[in-house]
């Protein structure tokens, strides 16, 4: 494996090993319920790269994924190197999301989310949850998960006998959905912004990619 400063020959020339920094872009997407995670759907849903700018260079990397009735905040971008990192568990990135619960939900069956519920995939558990208001038979839930399996959210009210109304994702880690990006909307991250998600994650702020060059 070749890095930086490394010197390398290749049909009798000398080249060196620099390292070039990758334009990336990032954004956030406000996803409405009825669109698609996928890039084409076989149904012929709409799916959420429908609504999307082409960027300028590579392409849109979704970080993580909503399911069909789930609406809320999705990050994309085209540093694959961050997107793979906010993904896999040890990036420790949490998600929050509101959620509307129908009925009741009592103070042991709370407890229980928090402590964890054995699910067919392994245990899993709410990292924090607040109440909210109730009104006309439904209460609001903010939660919080470290994980993204899929439906966790959804699987996890279920496993104790409630039933999710409605659910919207209004954080990915240290990015928020602004009250400005309606559904279905679209907002591009500052390159500052950019540089703190992958320092969030333990990357170097800046992506760079190996290169070869005469030396």
């Amino acid at each position: 494996m070749v890095e930086q400063g490394d010197r390398v020959q290749l049909d009798g020339r000398s080249f060196e090993i620099v390292a070039i920094e990758t334009p990336a872009q990032t954004l956030i997407y406000h996803k409405p319920e009825g669109e698609v995670t996928t890039r084409s759907d076989p149904e012929g849903r709409r799916t959420i790269f429908d609504r999307l700018p082409r960027p300028d260079h590579g392409r849109w990397i979704a970080i993580g994924r909503l399911d069909l009735n789930t609406a809320g905040l999705i990050l994309l971008t085209t540093d694959g190197e961050l997107a793979n990192r906010m993904m896999h568990p040890s990036g420790n990135v949490d998600r929050e999301y509101l959620c509307r619960i129908r009925g009741e939900v009592d103070n042991e069956q709370l407890q229980t989310l928090l402590r964890g519920v054995q699910l067919e995939d392994g245990m899993a558990c709410f990292s924090d949850l607040v109440v909210g208001e109730s009104t006309s038979g439904h209460t609001w839930y903010t939660v919080t998960i470290m994980e993204g399996r899929n439906r966790e959210v959804r699987r996890l009210w279920e496993a104790v006998g409630a039933q999710v109304a409605r659910l919207k994702r209004v954080r990915f880690g240290p990015v928020f959905l602004p009250a400005r990006v309606k559904p279905g909307q679209y907002e591009r991250l500052k390159p500052a912004d950019h540089r703190i998600l992958r320092e969030d994650v333990g990357l170097k702020g800046r992506s760079l990619s190996l290169s070869a060059v005469p030396a």
